[in-house]
């Protein structure tokens, strides 16, 4: 009566999720018009007209279970929905699927089936029609640890921003102020061998930038300039390095002394934050509570 590439076509149509786009079409004997009409009707297919706004706002979770945690965040357009209760529910169960299924990114995670027998994505896109914002499942992270390592979790402003460490050799309160570091502070890396080459390479060339134009520097050979940025990357290495950063408690030691100290190592460290590198959208105070309304009215 209808083949998968036309469950896919329903889909890429309506934004709806497979299994709905197939029960659609089951009911509406394969006719893809009639389909979009039944989604329609049921609210399924009302997400796909959000698709193209922006969700920059949302929560970031984290859990944990023996030696395996998680990380995810989800958007959405304001932070309205945030303090909405739907919102909140479907983070809990988003987190309890996620915790017990062994997906490790994001494609994965959003496989990963509901108690009701509905996939990630397809509770999203129902979600997304049923609060009335475009609602997305940006980004999931599991992170392992072996048994003489502990897990560091913290969560900053309501999930704004989570963090977590796996720490080797200390307590998990040690950790946890290592995930505080990691929250307030806003590491790119655990240590230098961890830092991207790239963002290194970008950052020797805006110091080499800034020093020609020093007049004092002006007749510097190429490769002496490039052996002084590199010898002032030190300064970057240590504003953006989890280890090198003061520590926040005692900002007489690094946090890698504060570590040591406590007879550990820093392992791991992983950060989101909501809506990190996310363009948002610039709007008034005024024209959000109108957009609000709005959309509470169903217009």
């Amino acid at each position: 009566m209808f083949t998968a590439s036309d469950v896919k076509e329903l889909r890429e149509k309506t934004g709806a999720g497979m299994m709905d786009c197939k029960k659609a079409l089951e009911a509406c004997e394969g006719n893809q018009d009639k389909a979009v009409d039944w989604l329609r009707e049921k609210g399924i297919a009302k997400a796909a007209k959000k698709e193209s706004r922006i969700a920059a706002e949302g929560i970031t979770e984290a859990d944990e279970n023996g030696n395996e945690a998680i990380i995810f965040e989800v958007n959405c357009e304001t932070d309205f929905v945030t303090k909405n209760e739907k919102f909140h529910d479907l983070v809990k169960e988003l987190k309890e699927a996620l915790m017990n299924e062994k997906c490790t990114n994001t494609e994965e995670a959003l496989e990963v089936k509901l108690k009701d027998g509905k996939t990630v994505q397809e509770r999203i896109v129902e979600e997304t029609a049923t609060i009335g914002e475009k609602i997305s499942f940006r980004r999931f992270a599991r992170v392992t640890k072996n048994d003489d390592e502990v897990f560091g979790v913290y969560s900053h402003m309501g999930g704004k921003i989570t963090t977590i460490v796996v720490v080797k050799g200390a307590s998990v309160e040690v950790a946890r102020d290592v995930a505080m570091q990691a929250a307030a502070m806003n590491p790119i890396a655990v240590n230098r061998d961890a830092v991207p080459a790239d963002v290194v390479e970008h950052e020797k060339e805006m110091i080499k930038a800034e020093m020609k134009n020093d007049p004092k520097n002006e007749k510097k050979p190429e490769d002496i300039l490039d052996k002084m940025a590199t010898g002032k990357l030190g300064k970057f290495f240590k504003e953006n390095c989890l280890v090198e950063q003061d520590y926040i408690k005692d900002s007489s030691m690094t946090v890698e002394k504060y570590v040591k100290e406590n007879g550990g190592e820093v392992i791991s460290m992983v950060r989101y934050a909501v809506g990190e590198g996310i363009e948002k959208k610039q709007e008034n105070f005024a024209d959000e509570v109108a957009a609000q309304i709005s959309a509470a009215k169903g217009e």
